[in-house]
């Protein structure tokens, strides 16, 4: 299996992130404190932060655009 290739429990953790409140305020407002955190725990510590990534190809913190 392609180490890259997205899987059904990638989409599920990222889905996660996306209903995650200090990941969608991290997004949403771009400062402040759950913005930080996200900044600096996002791709060291949280597997669902990781998933996003990888299926959506930004960061958790990063807004949508």
């Amino acid at each position: 299996m392609d180490p890259t290739a997205i899987t059904d429990k990638d989409r599920e953790m990222a889905q996660k992130c996306v209903e995650c409140a200090v990941c969608k305020r991290a997004r949403n407002q771009q400062r402040g404190l759950a913005y930080w955190f996200v900044k600096k725990v996002e791709g060291g510590i949280c597997p669902y932060c990781k998933a996003y990534e990888k299926v959506y190809n930004r960061k958790a913190h990063e807004p949508i655009v």
